[in-house]
């Protein structure tokens, strides 16, 4: 089976987990703890290499099986970050992104022409046509990245993400293709 990338730019593409690459994203994990534990309940539980590892045999096997997608950046060869469908509604065709990106990479677009493109591979492929992002409505930086990027707004969901020891407010925002 050949490997599913998606290119975006000359320096920057998309490539679908394997395993191969869990020592990378190990470090990358590790290096972002802090800031990621900010907005994001997992890190926390990456103790080991092969606790990388094994997230992405079974990204993979979901991958395979259209529940899920996720997608390691890589700009000019390095590891940078994730982009992913967290969960897929094929019927509805609904996916639910989530994103980080290496803090050293933040602020130069590198975020926004993956989304992009990813956008746009699955708009091709006629399997996504409701792309959503959820995030803390405290999560200012992830918040700039749906509106910056074409999403809407939907409205506030109180009290549905548990993180840090307490229950945050989270916006949900839309982006609709229509076929």
């Amino acid at each position: 089976m050949t490997e599913e990338i998606i290119p975006v730019t000359e320096r920057l593409e998309l490539r679908a987990a394997d395993e191969r690459y869990a020592s990378e994203l190990h470090k990358l994990v590790v290096k972002n703890r802090q800031w990621l534990q900010e907005s994001l309940n997992w890190p926390q539980y990456v103790g080991s290499e092969e606790d990388s590892r094994q997230n992405l045999q079974s990204n993979q096997m979901l991958h395979q099986r259209g529940y899920a997608k996720m997608f390691l950046m890589f700009n000019d060869g390095a590891l940078v970050g994730v982009l992913s469908f967290n969960a897929i509604e094929p019927l509805n065709k609904t996916g639910y992104i989530g994103y980080w990106l290496d803090e050293d990479h933040q602020g130069q677009g590198i975020l926004s022409q993956a989304l992009q493109a990813f956008i746009g591979y699955y708009v091709e492929r006629n399997e996504i046509r409701r792309f959503v992002i959820k995030c803390r409505v405290a999560n200012h930086a992830s918040n700039q990245v749906a509106l910056r990027n074409g999403f809407l707004l939907e409205g506030c969901l109180r009290e549905a993400e548990f993180l840090n020891g307490r229950f945050d407010d989270q916006n949900i925002y839309a982006r609709i293709y229509a076929s």
